[in-house]
């Protein structure tokens, strides 16, 4: 399997705040075989996130490690200096992804990217990803960066699907990342997954993976702990039909749980 096949299941961090835990839960879910972990400036967690990239056993080449830009930093100068300061945190030379968290507060499009392109050109960013972007603002960071975004992140599950974002990705080839991917557990409450998980004997989380892994350019990035991080990447061994996938599908009802209004957007 392909490095950019493991990127398409990451290992979410977001409310891991428990340093220990969270750097021996990284370490283990990379070498159980994940290969892509997803941070936050404003989860607080960067240190523990590094020091678990550094226990593990596995390369340090092989692992795309993500992190994000707090709102509040996305000045220019803002942008460079507390990219540097979560670097410092994180104890790595590159980091391989780095998002604007979300195109509100600081954001302004044409400084805050020239920002991105600078710290790409440095070395200091392997690849730059936007986060919580309508269409019209990824077309406008399209014509700005020198070079087109790797990834996208947004809210993404069954019951969600953001179908004109999925199509976006497709036609302009990049990955559309989706985080919080089991609806905040209410994947474990419905009908269709629990019929299907029941018939391959697995978790519903364990389906819901399995069917991001159906979609062209789609990565998913479930926030996990304990037993969880083993399901989750159990996915790729689960192989659904076109019937459990059509089902699947037809959920999509646009419903969301993080609230995408700046006024409410959750950065504390």
């Amino acid at each position: 399997m392909s490095v950019n096949d493991r990127f398409r299941i990451g290992l979410g961090t977001y409310q891991n705040t428990d340093s220990e835990e969270c750097a021996s839960t990284v370490a283990r879910a990379l070498e159980m075989g994940y290969r892509h972990v997803d941070t936050a400036q404003m989860y607080g967690n960067e240190a523990a996130v590094g020091e678990g990239v550094r226990r593990a056993d596995v390369p340090r080449e092989a692992v795309t490690v993500a992190t994000k830009v707090h709102p509040e930093n996305l000045a220019y100068d803002d942008v460079v200096e507390s990219t540097e300061a979560s670097l410092d945190r994180l104890g790595l030379e590159t980091v391989d992804l780095l998002y604007v968290h979300w195109p509100v507060d600081a954001y302004d499009p044409e400084a805050t990217l020239a920002a991105f392109d600078e710290l790409r050109r440095s070395g200091a960013v392997r690849h730059i990803g936007l986060s919580n972007f309508t269409p019209e603002l990824l077309e406008e960071a399209f014509e700005l960066l020198e070079e087109p975004p790797y990834a996208h992140q947004v809210e993404l599950h069954p019951f969600c699907q953001q179908p004109e974002l999925q199509r976006y990705a497709r036609e302009h080839d990049h990955w559309l990342v989706g985080y919080c991917p089991l609806a905040r557990g209410s994947v474990f409450e419905n009908e269709v997954l629990t019929d299907i998980a029941d018939e391959h004997g697995v978790s519903e989380a364990r389906v819901t993976l399995a069917w991001f892994l159906t979609k062209d350019n789609v990565s998913a990035v479930p926030k996990a702990t304990g037993e969880h991080v083993r399901d989750n990447i159990g996915a790729f061994d689960l192989e659904l039909t076109t019937r459990e996938i059509e089902r699947i599908d037809a959920l999509d009802r646009g419903e969301r749980f993080i609230d995408d209004t700046p006024a409410e957007v959750p950065w504390e």
